[in-house]
Formats: structure tokens, sequence, C-alpha cells
């Protein structure tokens, strides 16, 4: 008994050399097939280098573009010469010339040797798998596919929305199911005698010849006519990335391909001198009985599509900054944000900074400049103050601030002023905690000595910007944690809601505070507000506020700090 490896090769020839040159060592003869893209001269040199191999034969050549017949046609006619010049072969292995074998060609001879009547060879109906990548899955076996999708990529898509349009179907010869698999398979000599020798093998090639991708179908679908027992994997290490490519093994991977426990691996780098090396020279020692398990290196793999695909949370590359939501995590670390507190507190940044231990900004996105904490005009990576840089993507300005400064919770105020937009951007953040005392805006212009049609033609510019914000905020969209109070209805207990805000940072968790920030004076605000009304606008942000804040006791009492009892 002896293993018949069919070899496609279309670049890499010396490696291709290499490889065929180990299997014919250890008895197993080697057909190989030369695309016809490689030029008669290359060609010419080749098969002199391995004229002096009697088990290397040579096929007939075919141009193989992907995606194409000429694959099949390939396999088909380097399969059919391996049949006919080397009778004591029982299974024939498809490969590459860019697969390598992992494990001593003896441990493959002997696993298939207790197996003489087993196919292996990938093969699942399009219903029963998730590999199909472009949109055609069924489609594939009922559309006519004259163009190839890499070389006439537009003549392919119009002709596939032709046929959509018209309704075109082709029929499915009587009696096949069609399915699909890995390109790579190992048959017995039963099974594929079968298929070649097939009396309807015309039409079968007929019909597949204007399949899309027909070299991942052909094989599977007719092999589940003849086959007694099929097992439905490949015994060839084939990985393929979120696009439908495949992965390059280079030299880093050898610990990676050992712990496969695979006979054969593809893609391998043409340059990957120390696998060649390594595995095409292998000690001597215990053979290795274990059952190929490409499945114990998929988490490896699924953790490298998932740091291409989405990255690290809030760390942006260039394939998934132009499109949007393809972020693992909008920002890199949980924040606050404050928008009325510096407005109703006297010194609340230095208050929160001490109670916290977090670093607190000032306004980052006012209009002069970026607030940074401590009046710093450059904050950690490079990152500037200037409001002109920081306007340019404030999204960005963010996320950067925030992954610069992993591991120390950043807390800045918000406001009317802020740059326009910024507000969705937090919104849509799940990392946000943020906190706004809606109306708060207006104790500056209270406290200011302006005219009064000035003050109100700015209170209401800054309540119409204001009331956007908070439509962003509790839009359906918003993933951050909000908590938004009136003045009226955060003065009444100012203690109880400072408490919640500073145990969600947590820094310093289940700390009782014992005394609030001092608040501004708030006397004649009620009758300020009453003026704005008077004079046609009408400032309902800030909830019911009372007229005569004097005589009001909750506010007279807010005033006064008090104790929190933490609710066990």
């Amino acid at each position: 008994m002896s293993i018949g490896i069919v070899m496609l090769a279309h670049t890499a020839l010396h490696r291709a050399e290499q490889v065929a040159r180990h299997w014919t060592k250890a008895g197993c003869p080697v057909v190989i097939h030369v695309d016809q893209v490689v030029s008669a001269k290359r060609y010419k040199i080749f098969t002199e280098r391995l004229s002096d191999d009697p088990l290397v034969r040579f096929s007939r050549r075919h141009r193989c573009d992907w995606g194409t017949w000429g694959l099949v046609a390939a396999s088909q006619d380097a399969s059919e010469l391996m049949l006919a010049e080397f009778e004591d072969v029982s299974h024939v292995y498809l490969t590459s010339g860019a697969c390598l074998p992992l494990r001593p060609v003896q441990e493959l001879i002997d696993y298939l040797k207790a197996r003489p009547r087993t196919d292996h060879i990938e093969s699942a109906t399009t219903a029963d798998v998730p590999w199909t990548v472009g949109g055609l899955d069924e489609e594939r076996f009922t559309m006519r596919f004259p163009f190839s999708w890499r070389r006439n990529r537009y003549l392919f898509d119009r002709f596939v929305e032709a046929q959509r349009k018209v309704g075109y179907k082709r029929k499915i010869p009587e009696g096949l199911t069609p399915h699909m698999g890995s390109q790579w398979w190992c048959l017995t000599r039963q099974t594929l005698s079968s298929i070649l020798e097939d009396p309807k093998r015309k039409v079968y090639d007929r019909y597949f010849r204007h399949v899309w991708i027909p070299d991942e179908s052909y094989f599977q679908t007719l092999s589940r006519l003849y086959s007694t027992n099929i097992v439905s994997r490949s015994l060839t290490l084939s990985k393929f990335d979120f696009q439908g490519k495949p992965h390059i093994f280079y030299d880093d991977h050898l610990q990676l391909l050992r712990r496969s426990d695979c006979f054969v691996a593809r893609k391998i780098w043409h340059n990957a001198d120390r696998l060649y090396e390594t595995f095409l020279s292998p000690k001597p020692g215990e053979l290795n009985l274990q059952e190929p398990n490409p499945g114990k290196i998929d988490r490896i793999f699924a953790k490298a599509v998932d740091r291409r695909t989405r990255g690290r949370p809030g760390l942006y590359m260039q394939s998934r900054f132009p499109n949007e939501d393809w972020e693992n995590g909008v920002t890199a670390a949980k924040y606050s944000v404050f928008q009325g507190f510096t407005e109703l507190f006297t010194d609340f940044e230095p208050w929160l900074a001490q109670v916290t231990g977090s670093r607190v900004h000032g306004h980052l996105f006012a209009p002069d400049r970026a607030h940074f904490a401590d009046g710093q005009t450059v904050m950690n990576g490079a990152l500037s103050d200037n409001a002109t840089m920081r306007d340019y993507d404030t999204k960005m300005f963010l996320t950067n601030l925030l992954w610069n400064t992993r591991g120390e919770r950043q807390c800045f105020q918000l406001g009317p002023s802020s740059t326009r937009h910024v507000a969705w951007d937090i919104g849509k953040d799940p990392n946000a905690q943020v906190s706004v005392i809606s109306g708060a805006w207006a104790i500056p212009l209270f406290q200011s000595n302006r005219s009064f049609p000035e003050l109100r033609r700015e209170a209401a510019q800054l309540q119409k910007i204001e009331t956007e914000m908070l439509d962003a905020l509790r839009s359906p969209y918003s993933k951050c944690r909000r908590r938004i109070w009136t003045m009226a209805e955060f003065i009444e207990s100012p203690m109880e809601a400072i408490q919640v805000i500073v145990d969600e940072i947590g820094t310093q968790p289940n700390r009782r505070l014992t005394q609030a920030p001092k608040m501004v004076d708030l006397t004649g605000f009620g009758q300020f507000l009453q003026n704005l009304k008077n004079q046609g606008m009408h400032p309902y942000l800030m909830g019911d506020f009372p007229a005569d804040p004097i005589a009001h006791g909750p506010i007279r009492d807010a005033q006064r700090p008090r104790p929190y009892l933490v609710k066990k």
C-alpha cells in the first residue's frame, strides 16, 4: 500500500521540488500539475530537476484561475495519471505546492492503512455551513459564471445581477445534492476511480464548469454518490480569515503547527526556511498516534480574527476607522462627564479630585481650548489643548485621551458651549457615566451684569443647545449611563445625588461623604427666571424653580452640608 500525492503548483517551484522529494523518499509517488501561467522556460527547468526521480510524473497543464474550472480539470488529469501509472496506490492526497507535511510520512501511511475504506473530504450542504463569503451560497449552483471574479469583477457582478433580475436558474443534474468543503482532500482509490469513470461524467463536468468555485464543490458533491464512509474533514490544516483569504504560516508559527497534529498544512510562506528545515528533516523518535485535531488551535485563530476585525477596546486603526461601529468599544476605559456642576458648586473640580482620587479636568470641549487638569497644555501622548486640533475630530480626541491615560479615571465637564455633536459621541459610549444638572448654565448669566435683552437672547440659545444635547443622551442609540436632574430636583437633595455619583466612580467605594462642595448663592435666581418668562423666554430646563428662594425650605437646607448614610 502507498499514498499517491497530487500536487498543484504555480509558484515557488523550488519549494515544490523540495516537498516532492520528501514524499517520494518515503515511497509515495507524486504527480505534479504546473499552472500554465508558469513560463515554458521555468517549467522545463523544473521538470529537468526532477527527471531523476522515478516516482515523479507531470500531468497535462491547465490555466488555474481562482474559482474557475481549471483547478478541477488539473486535479482530474493528475488523478487519472496517478491511478494509471501507480497501481499500488490506495489513497490519493490532493495538495498544493505551498503545502508542507507536518508529521513523518509513515504516520500518514499507517493512519490511512487503518482506515482503508474511509474518504477524508470536507463535504457539507450550503445550509449547514457559514463559510460562504460574497453572498453566494445556493446561487453558485443555480447560476452561470463565465467571468473570473478576480480578473473581471465588474462583468462578474453585472452578470450575476442580470440573472437575478430575470430570475434565471440552472437545473441541477438529477440525483445530485450540491455539497461544499475544502479543496484539499484524501480519497480512496475506489471512490476516486468511480468519480473519474462515471458514465455521466460529461454531464457532471458540463454542469460544474459553470459553478462558482467548483474546486470546492465538484469532488465534495460526487464523493457522496460513491463513498461508503466519509469523514467530513480535511487532513490538511487550512485556515481562513474573515474575508475568506487563507492564513499564511511563517517561521514563528512553528509551535502552533506542531500543536495541531495535522499531517499537512497550507499555506506555507516560501521563505519560511525554519519550517521547511524542521518538518522535512524530522528527528527519529516514537510515532505520534494522535488524531489530527486543528480545533486545538482554533481558539488562537479566533483571537487573531477578533483582534484584526475588532481590535483592542478604544484603540482605532486604519482598517476600522472609516467604518462607524466597527470598533471594539468606543473608548478604552470608563470615565465620568459632568454638566452643570461647576456652575452650581464653587471649586467643584478640586473637591471631586480630592474625594475620588481621579484626574478631574475642566471643560474639555470649551470654545477656547481643552482645559486639562492642573492647567496642563499637553496631555499624555502629546495630546494638545488646541481647540482647532481637537475639533478636527472630537471623537478621536476623546478616545486618544482615554487610551493614553489607561488605568486612571478621567472626569471632565461638558456644557451647551461645548463643541457640537460631541454629546452624540459620548451618548453612544457604554463607558461614559454622564451626570447632568439641566438649566445650570443660567447661573453664570444670573451672576453677570449684562443687559437683560442680551441675557435673554443668550439664554434662549443655550437652552436650545442643551435640549439637543439631552435628546442625544436620551436617544434610543444612547448607551451611556446617564443621570439627569433639573436644578430644582437636584438642590432638594444634593448630597444623595453626589454620593451616588462618587460611589459609581468607584476609586474609593462605599466612602460616606460628610461634606458637599459649597453651593453658589442662589438668592434672587428664581426671580431672574421669572423675569426671563416675563420677557417672553420660557426657561423650562431648570424645573419648577420657586420665585422666592429665601423662603423655600429645601433650597435653604440644600446650601448646608448634610451627612448621607449609605443604604445597605
